[in-house]
């Protein structure tokens, strides 16, 4: 599989290719959970505690136990081989802070959208988002101790996903499961960026 900076140029020689990747979803859905599982580097955090300011605002529904949130972006990098590098930029989940994403998205090539089946509506601010900035993205439902098994179906259905976006289960907390899911979200955007350019090709022959 080639593989390419996240605003299309090659990387030279010697020089391993970066790519941007986004890790969102609602709040306390375990993106940062994520990012620090899967960053070989210490995960740069800008985590702060909960405040009474937030009461009536922020949802603790399903994560009554949570108490800090992020408040602009959590960053990691993974190594995949000798040749390529991930840039992980957690997105902050609530909207008081979504006026960062449109920098945190410049130049990513693809994003994970993390869903709790107990609080699945969350999803859809980041969903809406991608469809709309036609960013390739992929759900990944977090596996939460005592929450509702859903069948990925359920999900598809629930979430209005077309058939094309990948649903696949996680634990935020193990690195090898978060690695599956970048590699899916991997082979998923290359797939778009594929299709997109060999639409572009199609066109330009009329």
């Amino acid at each position: 599989m080639d593989y390419e900076h996240s605003d299309g140029r090659a990387g030279a020689p010697g020089v391993p290719t970066a790519i941007k990747i986004l890790i969102a979803g609602g709040f306390g859905v375990g993106k940062t959970t994520m990012v620090t599982a899967l960053s070989e580097t210490q995960p740069l955090r800008t985590e702060e505690l909960l405040s009474e300011q937030g009461v009536g605002i922020d949802d603790l529904s399903g994560v009554e136990s949570k108490s800090t949130t992020t408040v602009a972006m959590d960053f990691g990098r993974i190594s995949i081989g000798d040749d390529l590098v991930l840039y992980l930029f957690g997105t902050p989940g609530q909207d008081r802070f979504w006026f960062v994403w449109d920098e945190l998205a410049l130049g990513a090539l693809g994003a994970v959208v993390l869903a709790d089946t107990r609080r699945l509506a969350d999803c859809f601010p980041s969903i809406d988002y991608f469809e709309q900035h036609g960013t390739p993205f992929i759900v990944a439902v977090n596996c939460f101790d005592g929450a509702r098994e859903y069948g990925l179906d359920e999900v598809r259905l629930a979430l209005n996903l077309e058939p094309e976006v990948p649903v696949l289960l996680c634990d935020a907390r193990e690195r090898q499961s978060s690695k599956d899911v970048l590699i899916t979200l991997l082979e998923h955007a290359m797939k778009v960026r594929a299709q997109v350019h060999q639409s572009g090709q199609v066109a330009g022959t009329h």
